[in-house]
């Protein structure tokens, strides 16, 4: 037997090991997940993104929607017509709601940051007294118009705060569908103040913050996190969701104007 049919097996096994990691590693290396994620949550994620994309290596394509209300946006409506999600990020409410519409893995979801409702005004204007429930009442009243995002934090507001502070008919509120809206008509000058979550008031070009609403009238949501049912990634999703609630995100969350719920992990 000659030297060269003697190798032929190991050459054999060789090229075989080759084709099989040839195979597989596009399917490693182009490892993606499609997230949909609400307005509150995002300044934060936005930051976040870029380290875990690199450590994980893990590549990930973001869409947005609201956590709640009505309209084609919202992130339960583009769940049930098919959008492909592998991760949704909103509140807890919405995400309540998908849970019982069966649109979430079981035991995969985690509270990932609080945060308080606050008031925005147009950048560079003087910031209004919110220290007392009748000042803030009496803000409102004064204000040619207010917008509020019609997710969440707006419907608390429609549904309970303006009634039980005897003003939901004596007030010009203006709704837009998301958050980024109602900075926008503030920004503008369409709207005299907004009142939404801090979180989102932060990043919001044009605008500033002018405080956080009394504590006793005060609306705190949770925003979290979970994997969709039906996720082609599983596990990826989940380094996902661990990421985000791990001690290393937390004060990126803290400088986003959220208090973080980070895990001991």
């Amino acid at each position: 037997m000659s030297v060269f049919s003697a190798q032929e097996p190991i050459t054999r096994a060789l090229s075989l090991v080759i084709l099989i990691t040839a195979l597989f590693w596009p399917l490693a290396a182009s490892a993606q997940l499609n997230v949909l994620i609400s307005g509150g949550f995002s300044g934060a994620y936005e930051k976040l993104l870029p380290e875990f994309e690199r450590t994980s290596g893990i590549k990930v394509t973001t869409g947005s929607g609201a956590s709640q209300g009505t309209g084609p946006q919202t992130i339960a409506a583009q769940l049930a017509r098919g959008v492909p999600a592998d991760v949704v990020i909103l509140s807890r409410e919405g995400l309540s709601e998908l849970i019982a519409a069966k649109r979430i893995t079981a035991e995969t979801d985690v509270d990932l940051a609080r945060v308080p409702l606050g008031v925005a005004v147009r950048a560079g204007t003087p910031r209004p007294d919110l220290s007392t429930v009748e000042a803030f009442k009496q803000l409102l009243l004064k204000a040619k118009s207010v917008a509020i995002p019609g997710s969440t934090g707006g419907i608390w507001l429609k549904t309970d705060l303006f009634p039980r502070l005897g003003i939901a008919d004596k007030i010009n509120v203006k709704v837009s569908p998301r958050g980024t809206g109602a900075t926008a008509m503030v920004a503008a000058g369409d709207a005299d103040l907004a009142v939404m979550p801090v979180s989102e008031i932060v990043h919001a070009p044009g605008v500033d913050l002018a405080g956080s609403i009394a504590p006793e009238i005060q609306f705190v949501q949770t925003f979290s996190a979970a994997v969709v049912a039906g996720s082609r990634d599983i596990e990826g999703s989940k380094r996902l969701v661990e990421f985000l609630v791990s001690a290393r995100a937390s004060e990126t969350i803290r400088k986003s104007g959220m208090e973080p719920l980070a895990s001991s992990r």
